[in-house]
């Protein structure tokens, strides 16, 4: 029966240090690799006998994962969070930091990162682009509001990004300087562009078959619209990794981190050990949810009572959490219990 081996991988951009290792511990070999396809092929291709290997989780995971998957018998992910003990070590180097990876996956203590499918991480990519994109067009926003306010002239805030509106004002300008007037033109064309970028972003994902039945499923909850269940069907990927709801809240950060030592428990603050795309759309879904069912507003409601509102919505996007995962779960619509 061919040996096992462990290696560990420790990846930055231009580079990737290894580390292979028997069961026992010893050293076969170690080195470093450019950060290529090619030469990472053919490094893979050269380790003799069955090999599992690990790595960080860093921005270039994902590419580099796909590359060597099919040449290991298994490759994991490490979380990042559980890396600690590399992080605080006297001595730091990338030789070290692959020892240990491999040392971990050798004696079975590394703690694993959900690794979703490429096509999953491709459309995923996508949707956290677009968030990009929302967030540019905001501060355009901001900077169009501001240029006015600096020349003196008088806006209504609620209609001022409508096409019409707009350019009723810009015909109505006096006084502002020219240089401000084409500002506020390049700003309004950027904004165009933007948001015309993020519909055709939109689109394109609600044109997969399968992302957008499931997201269609996702929006007959309550409070629940397209980047609400795009965001939930792409950052979870497959619902089945999540066994409970509190595991869920965990996830999406809704929950306070907890510490328990002799018997006594103390809450923290929110988690920041989260995913923190789905929390900050499920936050703001949890805003508006109220306002379409009874039942979400009841609870809004009773954690007003007993605390603020930033606790009744994080509790409302608690139970957004719950819905999500029973409809995701069942590929039925959203039937609430009597």
């Amino acid at each position: 029966m061919a040996e096992t081996y462990y290696v560990g991988l420790d990846i930055h951009k231009k580079v990737v240090s290894y580390c292979v290792k028997r069961a026992c511990g010893e050293v076969v070999d170690e080195g470093v690799i450019a950060a290529r396809r090619k030469d990472l092929l053919r490094w893979g291709k050269q380790l003799r006998g069955r090999w599992i290997g690990a790595m960080e989780a860093t921005l270039f995971t994902g590419w580099i994962y796909d590359t060597l998957k099919p040449l290991a018998e298994e490759l994991k992910v490490a979380h990042p969070a559980m890396l600690k003990a590399i992080a605080v070590g006297k001595n730091k180097s990338d030789r070290l930091d692959a020892r240990k990876i491999a040392d971990l996956t050798r004696c079975n203590l590394l703690v694993e990162s959900y690794m979703p499918p490429p096509e999953v991480r491709q459309l995923r990519t996508v949707l956290r682009y677009r968030n990009l994109l929302v967030g540019q067009a905001v501060q355009l926003k901001n900077r169009i509001a501001g240029l006015l306010m600096e020349t003196g002239t008088a806006y209504n805030s609620k209609k001022l990004h409508g096409q019409r509106y707009f350019r009723e004002l810009m015909s109505k300008l006096e006084g502002v300087p020219d240089s401000v007037v084409q500002l506020l033109r390049l700003s309004r064309n950027g904004l165009e562009s933007l948001q015309q970028l993020e519909r055709q972003l939109i689109r394109g994902l609600l044109g997969q078959p399968l992302l957008a039945q499931r997201v269609e499923l996702l929006r007959t909850i309550p409070g629940v619209g397209i980047i609400t269940g795009l965001t939930w069907a792409l950052e979870i990927g497959e619902v089945s990794r999540i066994p409970s709801i509190g595991q869920g809240i965990s996830y999406c950060g809704l929950c306070q981190g907890l510490r328990e030592s002799a018997g006594k428990a103390q809450r923290g603050p929110i988690s920041k050990q989260r995913n923190k795309h789905l929390q900050r759309t499920l936050i703001e879904a949890a805003k508006l949810a109220p306002r379409f069912h009874p039942r979400l507003a009841a609870v809004y409601q009773k954690a007003l009572e007993q605390g603020h509102a930033n606790r009744a919505t994080i509790a409302v996007a608690r139970k957004l959490v719950a819905y999500l995962l029973a409809v995701d779960r069942s590929g039925r619509p959203f039937q609430l219990r009597v």
